[in-house]
């Protein structure tokens, strides 16, 4: 059953599997994650609800009770304003005694909730923004970004079109953070590759949802490659206008440079037959990860996992092992919760085994994969083929480039 915003606002949701008695479980200690998300605007299916329930999942999969503490999961929508964000988080930390939020899935919004975390000392688990400059210039002791991030999807979606003979580019750029760095790394890489970035527009952001006249300056540029510094619903209004348009003919390449399964789906295998994608998960990989998207599917409806859903799952999985390690009371702490956590491996069914960088930056492997024609297909959410693995130990920034003043270079 899909969840409300209602429903979501309303409580807090104890996880639990319910097999320990009522008063055995009331006196074991609470540690409360909030999980900070879009459920109304045009980030809801990429990460919303269903990053609520893979958080839920994650705890009922771990089974806290059974290692001598409990785990609530809550939920808010920040409605795509920071300063909503922020006051969300501060009520958290204040009023709740919300020990960690998790994804957050918007740069500007962490960025707001960031203050807030390292004022309170909490713990924030970015499983939701993207920009690289959370593990570079904005880094901090209270925090791990767990999502996909620009550097990486710019650089492996990137270099395949460059590969494929892409040199004049185009950049249709959403103007808020995400967006702007975003663009800065695929200009970066363009040129690296020999390249050359021909012209850039940027649009409101939110709120923009006819791109016409955006489309029409980069058809004038006469660029090869049109690129789409966007997600979520501007990215699929953007490429479907395109199309249209007939930018996708004589030769040129139409490029969404982030973007998610759920996006894909959406926009439909008639039109995104051919694209690139770059994803640290996909539910079809592998064996673990179809186990995982079993789980979650009774509860998520016709919502398949995306990789932001399965970054709220891993961390929060993390942080409860973490907290077994160190002891709960130990995690009120958002930087020794967070130390904790870069102390250890991670393994779980939806990224397998990595590591925390010193950053704060998680180290999945990423996948680039291609969106299959319809012929290929063999049901509504098999969208993808596979192209290649980039290690996660090469597949972000380098931590000597990123600027993170916690890190000795």
């Amino acid at each position: 059953m899909p969840i409300s915003r209602r429903s979501l606002l309303a409580r807090s949701v104890l996880a639990g599997t319910g097999l320990m008695p009522v008063r055995a479980r009331a006196a074991l200690p609470v540690l409360r994650v909030g999980v900070l998300t879009d459920l109304s605007g045009q980030y809801r299916d990429n990460s919303g609800p269903t990053s609520v329930l893979a958080a839920k999942q994650a705890v009922e999969d771990f089974r806290p009770e059974a290692h001598g503490f409990q785990v609530e999961i809550l939920a808010a929508d920040h409605q795509q304003k920071p300063d909503v964000g922020a006051g969300v988080a501060r009520q958290w930390f204040d009023r709740d005694a919300v020990d960690a939020i998790a994804d957050v899935n918007n740069t500007a919004i962490a960025l707001a909730v960031r203050t807030q975390a390292i004022e309170k000392d909490k713990a924030l688990l970015v499983s939701g923004a993207a920009s690289a400059d959370l593990t570079g210039k904005w880094c901090n002791p209270n925090m791990v970004h767990w999502a996909p991030d620009t550097y990486g999807d710019a650089h492996s979606t990137g270099n395949a079109i460059l590969r494929q003979g892409g040199k004049t580019w185009f950049l249709v750029v959403a103007d808020y953070i995400f967006g702007r760095t975003l663009q800065a790394e695929v200009a970066s890489l363009v040129q690296a590759g020999g390249g050359r970035v021909l012209g850039s527009v940027a649009y409101p952001f939110p709120g923009t949802t006819d791109f016409s006249s955006f489309l029409l300056q980069a058809q004038a540029s006469g660029a090869d490659v049109v690129a789409f510094c966007n997600t979520g619903g501007d990215m699929e209004n953007s490429v479907k206008q395109a199309h249209e348009f007939g930018l996708a003919r004589g030769g040129r390449t139409v490029a969404p440079m982030f973007g998610f399964v759920t996006e894909m789906k959406a926009l439909g295998l008639e039109t995104g037959q051919g694209l690139y994608m770059t994803e640290p998960f996909y539910w079809d990989l592998n064996d673990r990860t179809r186990a995982f998207t079993r789980r979650l599917l009774p509860k998520s409806g016709d919502n398949y996992p995306s990789s932001l859903h399965a970054g709220a799952y891993s961390a929060v999985t993390h942080y409860m092992k973490a907290a077994v390690s160190v002891g709960p009371e130990r995690m009120r702490s958002g930087q020794a919760a967070i130390a904790a956590m870069k102390a250890m491996p991670t393994d779980d069914d939806c990224f397998g085994t990595a590591s925390i960088r010193a950053d704060g930056r998680f180290l999945s492997d990423t996948h680039l994969f291609q969106v299959k024609a319809p012929a290929e297909s063999h049901g509504p959410w098999d969208i993808f083929k596979y192209v290649s693995t980039t290690p996660g130990a090469v597949a972000f920034r380098p931590l000597s480039e990123g600027g993170c003043a916690m890190v000795k270079t």
